[in-house]
């Protein structure tokens, strides 16, 4: 399902997939973030640390009746407040979804689903 928005010269229709590589940008600008994982289950433990090509791989939106839902799942970086970096994904990605679609996300969901040392 996509968003629509109408205005008076017509409709804009943004796509889920369009959402999702935003948000996974947003994210990526980050302090602490490592990469985006991918959604699929940890495979023999380990999580599979997504391209920049493959960002909304590591993001699901889901349009719901109570409003947006976006769960992103992350790899931060070894030495950081996991608490402090997830937070801060939230923050970034709903600024960015208003500022850039005007679509406020009511739930953004972080999954941490490794922790690695930056590069």
């Amino acid at each position: 399902m996509s968003m629509q928005i109408d205005n008076e010269w017509g409709k804009i229709i943004v796509s889920n997939d369009c959402i999702a590589v935003l948000a996974g940008q947003a994210a990526l600008d980050c302090y602490g973030l490592v990469g985006m994982a991918s959604r699929k289950q940890l495979k023999d433990g380990i999580s599979e640390l997504l391209g920049r090509e493959n960002l909304s791989r590591g993001v699901e939106v889901r349009v719901e009746p109570d409003g947006v839902h976006i769960e992103l799942h992350i790899i931060v970086s070894y030495g950081t407040k996991i608490s402090e970096v997830a937070h801060n994904v939230q923050s970034k990605v709903k600024y960015v979804l208003n500022e850039v679609v005007g679509l406020k996300a009511d739930f953004v969901d972080i999954v941490v689903q490794g922790v690695r040392i930056a590069r």
